[in-house]
């Protein structure tokens, strides 16, 4: 299924990729049993079913993978890559909070919001991850990259911000395309607009 996506140029890139050694920090060990890579460090363990055709090797702390499909071999660099500095230095996605009487706290591990509903919304943090909360900006962290992704999509979802007035939750850096509301389009279809010049 991925070989149809690839194209010829991208297979290539992605096998270049595949080959450029995973510097494995100190602190952090990968150690593989068959098909599975466990990789364990300050932040965390993380493990990985290795599709069929993958292989690691691990020598003087790097860990080279070979793949019988170009495909796989850039794909399962890039998630072990990931999961190394996963477990070393963490994953975190920062979401922004906007609007009047929306709020952002936690209790212990717990995130609670304020978005406007008749009810605030308690978001227990799944395992592996961590909520912090510093004035309007919510972060998520966790070793594990897509988890980390997920989590923070599905708190965004909650309340995204609208494009009018650009309240609610969005991704630090995310830009929000902004309409004009209905009075901005009444005043720029008003009679004055339709004079147009003398």
């Amino acid at each position: 299924m991925w070989a149809a996506r690839l194209s010829p140029r991208c297979g290539k890139d992605m096998s270049r990729i595949g080959r450029l050694p995973i510097v494995i920090p100190e602190g952090v060990t990968v150690t593989v049993n068959s098909n599975r890579i466990c990789v364990a460090g300050p932040k965390g363990q993380l493990e990985w079913m290795m599709p069929a055709g993958v292989e690691v090797k691990i020598a003087d702390k790097q860990a080279a993978v070979t793949a019988s499909a170009s495909n796989l071999h850039g794909l399962s660099r890039s998630l072990i890559a990931n999961m190394v500095k996963g477990v070393s230095d963490g994953w975190s996605k920062t979401l922004e909070l906007a609007g009047t009487g929306y709020r952002a706290s936690t209790t212990g591990a717990e995130l609670n919001l304020s978005l406007g509903f008749s009810h605030g919304v308690k978001i227990p943090a799944p395992e592996g991850i961590a909520f912090e909360v510093a004035e309007n900006k919510i972060t998520v962290r966790g070793a594990d990259k897509v988890k980390v992704g997920e989590v923070a999509a599905k708190i965004r979802l909650l309340r995204p911000a609208d494009p009018y007035k650009a309240k609610g939750l969005k991704y630090e850096g995310e830009v929000i395309r902004r309409k004009a509301g209905k009075a901005a389009k009444a005043g720029a279809t008003g009679p004055a607009a339709a004079g147009g010049g003398k």
